[in-house]
């Protein structure tokens, strides 16, 4: 229901002036960084690395000056990995490092800051905890001033690392790519907190921040595609476009940054506008209950009008990420030409076979990475439901725990397969060829994503309070995947991925061991945290 306040506040701010709307901001900003005191400090970490670790990665790779020209003159030609990380704008190690892994950090810092602003403003409305503290002495919009600043020491901190770590890179460089990195995870912070008013559920503005995150990396990689120099209008319609046009340890455009602080300011001006005309816990849209006489009469069917739409976003973006994937393997492998370093790191994380099938592998097992991460999310809807006190009244009926849990359970294990498949269909489509053998080594990954997804089952059952490690081990994986093979870390280090013990297909032979294994671990740990379930207390928020 949409609620607009019309008359002024009874908040401090009427007593104390126009500083009272912001009463109280120092010790919700406070409250809010003890709070994300590990999560905050995981995602910097990842980040970081994943930037810093690359320079080193590309000297093994494209060490000498020839072979550097040369990646220059494929990427002028190859619209498919132009797509991917953008262009290049100098072969300088920092400018290598800011084609290959800039983009990925933008995206992953806006995806860490959206998460941030709409964990402390939405979701503190949708539990009824921003209630209960707006009750005190705090202003109407302390608490979005709170989220937003907390957004802004994570960007800065991300910002302040990358520009230390890659200094010998060229400090211009590098000052440009930590700042257009941060001013990324800036823009979607500001734009999190506009969607935040508009919704009264904190998952539905994660969920359509991440989709405007994805609209924007779709503009940036059709306007590369078609551009080499990155002057597609619509890669300058993306703010993720901006920062590749930043070009770091180029002909760096500081001007750049004036984009940037004007969509921060104008959606900073919004978000606070729109959070003084609503009540607490109300939204702008309207929110619809359902018919009088709905279809929910199971506890499997409740879940899947709470999961519907997230399988329905994950479904079409796995079928779109299959489709421009198997696209550009060809592009790939023409890119890799005859560089050994190159064709070392696919062979790492694809397996030692013919390159096509070493990338499609590679790629498969990425895909897969990903897929773990819908699985944890899926799970936790189960978190998400008893701390906000929406489970109590479902199973004060005639609804037991266990099938309460079975409903959101299905729709978890059963939409990793469905996603994986369409997946499978995307890379399909893209590439041309080789069906079959891509449906199977998509579906091969099913076993690592099912055991992430039965650890937040029993991170779950065990204490709420240790549900949201299972981020941790999904993150880890994602890790350990993606960086592991570029670096060359030893196998006991690689081991710790679920995935690492998956047969590298297209490709290689199928091997049943290890596929049962993982299987018969993900039935077990799942049956370990119903155990749990069932025996504890539901948590009260």
């Amino acid at each position: 229901m949409t609620a607009v306040t019309t008359a002024p506040p009874t908040t401090p701010a009427r007593r104390t002036g126009g500083r009272g709307h912001l009463a109280g901001t120092g010790p919700l900003l406070r409250l809010a960084l003890r709070r994300d005191r590990v999560v905050v400090p995981v995602w910097l970490a990842v980040i970081a690395m994943m930037v810093l670790s690359m320079p080193n990665t590309l000297k093994e790779v494209y060490g000498t000056a020839a072979q550097r020209a040369d990646l220059m003159d494929s990427l002028a030609t190859n619209a498919s990995l132009r797509a991917l990380y953008g262009p290049v704008f100098d072969q300088s190690f920092g400018g290598l490092t800011a084609w290959r892994v800039g983009t990925f950090a933008g995206v992953f810092a806006a995806v860490m800051s959206l998460v941030i602003v709409v964990r402390h403003t939405r979701e503190e409305e949708e539990t009824g905890r921003q209630e209960m503290i707006s009750s005190a002495m705090v202003g109407r919009r302390a608490p979005l001033t709170s989220a937003l600043l907390t957004a802004l020491v994570a960007n800065a901190l991300l910002g302040l690392l990358v520009t230390a770590g890659l200094a010998g890179e060229g400090g211009a460089g590098a000052l440009a790519l930590g700042l257009g990195i941060a001013c990324v995870g800036m823009v979607f912070a500001t734009m999190a907190a506009m969607v935040a008013q508009f919704t009264e559920s904190a998952r539905l503005a994660k969920g359509l921040t991440s989709a405007l995150l994805g609209a924007a990396f779709v503009l940036r990689a059709a306007g590369d595609s078609a551009t080499a120099d990155g002057s597609s209008l619509l890669t300058w319609l993306s703010p993720v476009g901006w920062l590749e046009n930043m070009r770091a340890f180029g002909a760096e455009r500081w001007w750049v940054l004036l984009l940037f602080a004007g969509a921060v300011a104008v959606q900073t001006i919004g978000a606070y506008e729109l959070a003084g005309r609503r009540d607490v816990g109300m939204s702008f849209l309207p929110s619809h209950p359902g018919p009088a006489h709905g279809r929910l009469g199971t506890a499997g069917a409740l879940a899947w009008r709470l999961q519907r739409g997230a399988v329905v976003g994950w479904s079409l973006g796995f079928l779109a990420a299959g489709v421009v994937f198997g696209g550009m393997t060809e592009g790939a492998t023409d890119l890799v030409g005859d560089n050994e370093n190159t064709r070392e790191i696919f062979e790492r994380m694809g397996g030692q076979t013919g390159l096509t099938d070493a990338f499609l592998a590679a790629i498969v097992g990425i895909i897969g990475m990903v897929g773990a991460l819908y699985a944890v999310a899926s799970v936790l809807r189960l978190h998400a439901e008893e701390t906000s006190q929406r489970a109590e009244p479902v199973l004060a009926n005639a609804v037991g725990r266990l099938r309460w849990a079975a409903g959101h359970l299905v729709i978890a294990f059963a939409g990793a397969a469905l996603i994986m498949l369409l997946a499978a269909c995307g890379l399909g489509i893209g590439y041309g060829q080789d069906f079959g053998p891509i449906v199977g080594a998509c579906l091969v990954q099913l076993p690592a994503i099912w055991l992430i997804g039965s650890l937040a089952v029993l991170l779950h059952g065990v204490s709420p309070q240790l549900a949201v490690g299972a981020w941790g081990a999904a993150g880890l994986a994602l890790l350990i995947g993606w960086i592991g093979p570029a670096l060359d870390v030893p196998q006991p280090i690689m081991n710790l991925s679920p995935f690492s013990h998956l047969p590298k297909l297209p490709g290689q032979d199928m091997a049943w061991t290890p596929v049962l294994l993982l299987t018969a671990a993900a039935v077990v740990f799942t049956a370990a945290g119903l155990a749990g379930l069932r025996r504890r207390d539901l948590a009260t928020g």
